[in-house]
């Protein structure tokens, strides 16, 4: 007996001596993996910022929407609590407002089959009820009997998952881009994607049988940080017109794709982005091909070309005659041909630009920069700008390629001088193009196009951007006056006559490039590229634009029938939304009108009329000695006499020409009745002026 005594005791030391050591000496590491196993904090989805346009309309925002959950073994959840009558209750809720596929009865035995479920049932605790609801049907859900009784004693899991929409749909929806897991994040949202995501906050999350992670509780540990908005320099209105417009033309000529951006002059402040692409479902923004693909320009270099010569001094008089040889000339061994045939032995300079000919061009190029003068051209070039990417904020801009005589890598021959003249043998993007054509229409100032003006926290600024000046003159001030003089002359009397305006002056270059080309030996089934580079109103330009559209099959493939209308579309709609686009009515001294022009017996308060006058502009000669009341007499061709109009205290007055409001005061002033027909001016009156007034009824017709 003392030996089994004993016994018991050194197990009892034994026993109490280890729990001694798990609970109190290593009792924080096995807590640690306990929590590691059972419990962990994960992190909490922050709402993301706003991406708006520049009036503050969204763009993108983040909704949120919820997923609702039951834990059919919460710890709160007693029988009491799940009775018969609750359960039939929520069953008919369910069936009602969340899946009518199913009828009342269905849902109660599927409550009833869960709650009685051995809790080695996978998913047991975390059973799906409905995802991605709306806020409103959400707390619809939550109200259900036993739903209603909370997290613990009703078993409900409510999640928030923000999900990104974009109120416009398809506007500008590259450029807005995206971000997904697994993909590379694109546009805006991706550019900006670490002050859009805020900061996320921690959840604490238990684990379930079935190796499932639900939430301990409704709220965050740790409150997630919203993201910053993001405001971009976008005009919605114009946005909206850029795409409708590249959308119609890429569906009138069937294209395969296009795109069209809108610059504002000044600023460098991208207005609008289009991209439209064909699909096998229809047409859709499936690349920026504003921003990422590198293009030959064809003939809308060409004025990099003349500014080169222009520089040099080669050409000065716009007049003068250049051989073109009848729209066909070898350089080397190859072939150069106008794309329109003409005939004509000679062009002026004007002429070889507004028309485009190649031969004229690229004749003129060789001829001045052809006998080992060709780095001096391609200095001009870089000059401009052309070498540079943009750098916008957007992803996958690649930079320009301008081949250079001396590097061995370029491939340079004898042909790449003329052929690069003419906007062949490099490669630019639409974005790179127009910043070079925006400096010319800027007087020479090169500006950077950037597409965010600022970041914003709750209203509050947070980093604002501002227009940058990457040159202050990529050329002379004569060489900017003569190519945009050359630019007009495209659109009066070049390729792009067929988008003239009666109300707006434009400027621009139609370029059309062949894609599959070996020096203009082109392969089978020629392809093209159609685009207009140009600003607009060409006097005092506020806006430039470049539209580009590519391989089209239908109803032509020339810049001038595919491209320039839109171009001419966006200017439309610009010029009716932008005041600031419109000269002012009073900006010159108006010309003298004509007696049938002038306004004549209108007649009134003489102080009114003085001042309406003089507000007006209108010079007028006033009559010596003239009273309260006068009339206007226009005479002697141009002048405006104000004169006198006699008005008795006791007669009827004369109220013809007046406003309804003097010729009540008068009449009324001296007993007469007042009865009123039409609207305007007083044109008749039915008691005549003179009569003695008597309290008589006087009808007035207005006109």
């Amino acid at each position: 007996m003392y030996a089994v005594a004993a016994l018991v005791v050194l197990v009892a030391i034994v026993i109490f001596g280890r729990l001694y050591q798990i609970s109190v000496v290593q009792a924080s590491a096995w807590r640690a993996k306990s929590d590691s196993l059972y419990v962990k904090l994960v992190d909490a989805p922050s709402q993301r910022g706003n991406i708006l346009a520049d009036d503050g309309s969204l763009l993108a925002t983040s909704l949120p929407f919820f997923d609702v959950h039951w834990d059919s073994r919460a710890e709160g959840l007693t029988d009491a609590i799940f009775n018969q009558t609750a359960v039939d209750s929520l069953a008919w809720f369910l069936s009602t407002y969340i899946d009518q596929q199913y009828t009342p009865g269905a849902y109660r035995d599927w409550l009833i089959s869960l709650r009685e479920a051995p809790d080695t049932v996978p998913g047991i605790r975390y059973i799906p009820i409905a995802k991605n609801l709306p806020y409103n049907k959400a707390l619809l859900i939550k109200s259900f009997p036993i739903f209603r009784e909370g997290r613990y004693k009703g078993g409900f899991i409510m999640e928030q998952n923000p999900r990104r929409e974009r109120p416009f749909k398809m506007l500008a929806q590259r450029t807005i881009g995206y971000t997904r897991q697994g993909a590379l994040p694109v546009g805006l949202e991706g550019s900006f994607n670490n002050v859009l995501e805020g900061r996320p906050g921690k959840q604490l999350m238990i684990r379930v049988p079935g190796d499932i992670y639900i939430p301990v509780n409704d709220l965050a540990e740790i409150e997630p940080e919203a993201g910053d908005d993001v405001v971009t320099t976008l005009d919605i209105n114009i946005q909206d017109v850029a795409e409708q417009s590249l959308l119609n033309a890429c569906q009138t000529h069937n294209a395969d794709h296009g795109c069209a951006i809108v610059m504002e002059v000044k600023t460098g402040k991208l207005r609008a982005v289009a991209n439209i692409g064909r699909t096998p479902d229809g047409w859709w923004e499936t690349y920026n091909y504003a921003v990422g693909e590198r293009v030959e320009p064809g003939s809308m270099f060409k004025l990099a070309s003349f500014m080169a010569m222009l520089e040099d001094g080669f050409i000065d008089d716009f007049d003068e005659p250049v051989p073109v040889f009848g729209g066909r000339v070898k350089i080397y061994d190859e072939e150069l041909i106008d794309a329109e045939p003409h005939g004509l032995d000679t062009m002026t300079v004007k002429q070889i630009f507004a028309r485009s000919s190649n031969v004229g061009t690229a004749t003129m190029i060789q001829n001045f920069y052809g006998k080992g003068k060709a780095s001096k051209f391609v200095d001009h070039l870089y000059n401009f700008g052309l070498d540079l990417p943009t750098n916008i904020e957007l992803g996958g801009e690649e930079a320009p390629i301008v081949k250079k005589p001396d590097d061995p890598k370029s491939e340079w021959s004898g042909t790449t001088l003329p052929w690069m003249s003419i906007g062949y043998e490099l490669l630019l993007t639409p974005l790179q193009l127009l910043t070079f054509y925006n400096a010319v229409a800027n007087d020479g100032r090169m500006m950077k196009p950037y597409i965010v003006q600022r970041t914003e926290r709750y209203g509050e600024v947070v980093r604002e951007f501002q227009p940058m000046v990457v040159n202050r003159s990529i050329a002379s001030k004569t060489t900017i006056r003569k190519a945009r003089e050359l630019l007009k002359a495209v659109v009066t009397e070049g390729t792009a006559r067929n988008i003239r305006s009666e109300y707006l002056t434009l400027a621009g270059k139609t370029g059309t490039a062949q894609l599959n080309y070996h020096k203009f030996r082109a392969s089978k089934g020629i392809r093209h590229q159609a685009g207009f580079c140009g600003f607009f109103p060409a006097d005092n330009p506020v806006y430039s634009c470049i539209v580009v559209i590519s391989e089209p099959e239908r109803g032509g493939y020339h810049g001038a029938e595919v491209a320039a209308p839109v171009f001419r579309a966006i200017a439309d709609r610009c010029f009716a939304m932008k005041a600031e686009m419109h000269e002012p009515i009073n900006l010159h001294k108006p010309d003298k009108l004509k007696t049938n022009e002038l306004p004549s017996f209108d007649a009134g308060g003489k102080e009114e009329m003085a001042e309406s006058l003089d507000w007006l502009g209108l010079d007028f000669i006033e009559e010596e000695k003239l009273g309260d009341w006068a009339v206007l007499k226009a005479e002697r061709g141009d002048s405006l006499m104000l004169l006198s109009r006699t008005v008795s205290d006791k007669a009827v007055p004369s109220v013809i020409g007046m406003g309804l409001k003097d010729a009540i005061y008068l009449l009324e002033n001296r007993g007469c009745r007042v009865k009123v027909s039409g609207v305007g001016k007083v044109r008749r009156q039915t008691l005549a002026p003179g009569t003695r007034a008597s309290g008589q009824t006087c009808v007035l017709y207005l006109e």
